[in-house]
């Protein structure tokens, strides 16, 4: 399997809560942000990353940042019109990159996976890629799940195996357990 590209920053999900809490829909983010964006028009412009060198990775601090900026400036802001279209940017941003993957390799396949992966307008902007010919996977709903519970099991299985660490320990984001990719097999010639 080859890696084409990863967050910079923050994860998608991690951008999803803290836009969340700073409009006041609490936590898990994810889902509470998709509901409001329903009742909601993508009508606020919000930037988006792109690199300059030749790279699939994605960064969303900006946006996230640019969201939470827009409401402290202005406090009484369409919450429904801010998710919808943060969660529009967020979702061009990952299909201009799985497009220049699919582009670049030739692959026929992709799958969703993790917590974000049960966003509706996600998940129906991925499906649009069946009309190019592209195979799309997404698990269940029931199955796209917070990462926490995969870095507890990950954790057990550390502990039990005599793994310790004591109270210095520091976060990582970018450890390979943790590290948010997404990746492509090629399957056409």
């Amino acid at each position: 399997m080859k890696y084409y590209g990863k967050t910079r920053d923050d994860a998608i999900g991690e951008a999803f809560d803290k836009v969340a809490r700073v409009v006041g829909l609490g936590y898990p983010g994810g889902p509470k942000v998709d509901n409001l964006a329903k009742q909601g028009k993508p009508i606020i412009n919000l930037p988006r990353t792109h690199f300059q060198e030749d790279t699939l990775d994605f960064s969303f601090s900006g946006i996230k940042t640019a969201v939470i900026n827009l409401h402290h400036k202005e406090p009484d802001i369409n919450k429904a019109d801010l998710c919808a279209s943060f969660q529009k940017t967020i979702t061009e941003t990952l299909l201009e990159n799985v497009e220049k993957a699919i582009k670049n390799t030739r692959v026929n396949t992709i799958a969703l996976a993790g917590g974000v992966s049960a966003n509706s307008y996600i998940r129906g902007q991925f499906l649009n890629l069946e009309n190019q010919g592209i195979k799309v996977y997404m698990p269940d709903l029931k199955l796209c799940t917070d990462n926490a519970a995969m870095i507890a099991s990950a954790g057990y299985y550390q502990y039990i195996n005599g793994k310790r660490d004591d109270l210095n320990l520091n976060a990582i984001p970018n450890l390979k357990l943790v590290q948010n990719v997404f990746c492509a097999k090629k399957t056409r010639p």
